[in-house]
């Protein structure tokens, strides 16, 4: 499967991913600055692993975002805790590449995979948090369509300190209003 954007492409995460750049994002201070990685060291043996555990997993859909013109893995972007029971996912993008960043690629690969989403996994509810000093995530949450719903406090231990996290999510209805 390949979702196709202006600039990007998603593909499935493959096993051979784990020998290329993505096992390094997650050694990136600055990468990983507001995200739950980084706390430790983050291998390929590491990297191997949860892709072979994502790769059937009815619960978890991994994507690798590509530059259209060169192929270059730059990160990963996903569905998590996917509940067929309730129609609702997780949403998680990591950008690995900070040459990458202000360019749109976050939210290309958002919008694509909003869509698959929806209309492929027949989801009603897209849900995501990010560290209340992420402002570019909460950007792109809105950019999406995304509604704040609310602040989880002191919810994520990073660099030795609480931090909140800033909730939003989308329903499919309000999604189909944003694609008018």
């Amino acid at each position: 499967m390949r979702l196709a954007g202006r600039q990007i492409y998603l593909r499935p995460l493959e096993l051979y991913d784990s020998n290329g750049s993505y096992p390094n994002w997650l050694n990136n201070p600055e990468v990983c600055r507001y995200n739950s990685h980084g706390e430790s060291l983050y291998t390929r043996e590491m990297a191997h692993t949860y892709i072979a555990n994502t790769i059937d997993s009815p619960t978890i859909k991994v994507f690798a975002i590509c530059l259209n013109d060169t192929n270059q893995h730059v990160g990963n972007i996903s569905l998590q805790q996917i509940s067929t029971k309730n129609q609702s996912a997780e949403f998680a993008i990591l950008l690995g590449e900070p040459s990458v960043y202000g360019r749109g690629i976050g939210y290309e690969a958002g919008q694509l995979l909003l869509e698959y989403a929806f209309t492929t996994l027949e989801l009603h509810r897209i849900h995501c948090g990010t560290h209340i000093e992420n402002i570019g995530m909460q950007r792109l949450a809105l950019k999406l369509g995304m509604i704040k719903e609310g602040i989880r406090r002191d919810a994520l231990f990073k660099n030795n300190q609480f931090a909140d996290i800033v909730e939003y999510g989308l329903l499919y209805n309000d999604y189909l209003k944003g694609q008018q």
